[in-house]
């Protein structure tokens, strides 16, 4: 890859919207590290920017040591996803007409540059219910490991 051609790339990471932030709810120690951060699970969730009353659990992977507690570190591809209703879901036109690509709800690096987790919300209709799948990309090479969850709309009693 050319210089030039890796400048560009590295510009339109760093200039790339990162959607929605997640609050992180807890995390546990997998790797004990003796400078630095331990590596952890970590648990976060995010509510659909789209969609009120659908919120998301995201565990993920988290590299600790000296790089990972510099934020230098590439964390590993590992994720799982769980998406729940906890209200009266009205879907708007925007998500009734979403593409067959679907619509990133969430973006967050984890890599200093390269490597992103995302989260991507699909819309069955046929089926009345919101798909979301997480996966990692990287500029060169993403990962084919992912996780999903189904969120059925249902009527909401309250």
């Amino acid at each position: 890859m050319t210089v030039m051609k890796k400048a560009v790339i590295t510009v339109a990471l760093l200039f790339s919207p990162v959607i929605l932030h997640a609050e992180e709810v807890g995390s546990v120690s997998t790797v004990f590290k003796v400078f630095g951060p331990n590596n952890k699970i970590v648990v976060e969730a995010f509510d659909d920017p789209d969609i009120k009353n659908v919120t998301c659990y995201l565990s993920r992977s988290k590299t600790g040591g000296i790089k990972g507690g510099l934020g230098l570190a590439e964390d590993t591809s590992d994720a799982a996803i769980s998406c729940q209703q906890v209200g009266p879901i009205e879907l708007t036109d925007k998500v009734k007409e979403s593409s067959k690509e679907g619509q990133t709800v969430f973006q967050k690096r984890t890599s200093l540059v390269f490597k992103k987790l995302q989260v991507v919300r699909f819309y069955d209709e046929k089926r009345n219910s919101l798909i979301y799948l997480t996966y990692s990309d990287k500029i060169i090479d993403g990962s084919p490991k992912n996780a999903i969850s189904a969120v059925p709309i249902m009527p909401w009693k309250g």
